[in-house]
């Protein structure tokens, strides 16, 4: 058996007035696709920023895979761009190239770059303006963002949040794509339980006083938080 691409053991976390997680363990297999759902306020965010070792843990342990090394890839909900700059959707991707002390790409780097614009499917809106770009293809120009590095690792927080129905499901099918023929993990954060039975094998449920790891198929929605199941009613997927 492979050894997880994450083992979180008995991490514990809270703020002054708010205890998050106590004794939370759970572990990714290499290639998996999670989601990860729960009511606001429960630490989805929280959880996310501690993978991400922006927070520490205040007891347990969070432990990546170290050979070969994980390379994590993070795609936010927004990003802060001004809209009204004349910046076209490649060069937004490229600015991720720009983190190191020169300002000119190598062809290794421009190679790297349209290698994610087609993965992405966005080569024929390259060089359209940003503040153009409808809500999907800004999406699918922050995942390219975030296959500059090259990850083995992507983090979808809330990436879906703010799309139409059609748009939702473009873009996880182009994450799903990804999954399969890069052999990338996902961990996708949500509350749209319809996406989560999709398109993951398995959920992680973070409630605030405990959590639930199981794979979606034994789902029960009826049982979920009332947030979420009022949220999975209103979109049709409870009758």
């Amino acid at each position: 058996m492979s050894e997880p691409i994450l083992s979180v053991k008995h991490l514990s976390f809270g703020f002054r007035d708010q205890q998050l997680y106590r004794d939370l363990s759970f572990h990714l297999d290499v290639g998996s696709i999670t989601s990860l759902v729960g009511p606001n306020g429960v630490g989805k965010t929280t959880l996310i920023r501690l993978l991400m070792a922006q927070l520490k843990p205040q007891a347990g342990t969070i432990q990546f895979r170290k050979q070969p090394p994980v390379r994590l890839g993070y795609v936010p909900q927004f990003r802060n761009v001004d809209e009204e700059f004349p910046l076209s959707i490649r060069s937004f991707i490229q600015l991720r190239q720009l983190d190191h002390l020169f300002f000119w790409h190598t062809p290794k780097e421009k190679a790297a770059l349209n290698r994610v614009i087609e993965a992405t499917h966005l080569t024929h809106i390259a060089d359209t303006r940003l503040g153009m770009a409808s809500g999907g293809e800004k999406q699918k120009a922050y995942l390219a963002q975030a296959l500059l590095d090259d990850p083995n690792f992507l983090i979808l927080d809330e990436s879906t949040a703010s799309l139409d129905v059609n748009t939702k499901h473009e873009l996880m099918d182009l994450v799903q794509e990804l999954n399969q023929t890069q052999k990338l993990t996902v961990l996708f954060v949500t509350h749209d339980l319809s996406l989560a039975k999709q398109y993951t094998k398995q959920y992680l449920l973070l409630t605030g006083d405990r959590y639930e790891m199981k794979p979606t198929a034994e789902m029960d929605l009826a049982s979920m938080p009332e947030e979420l199941r009022n949220d999975a009613e209103n979109r049709g997927v409870i009758a």
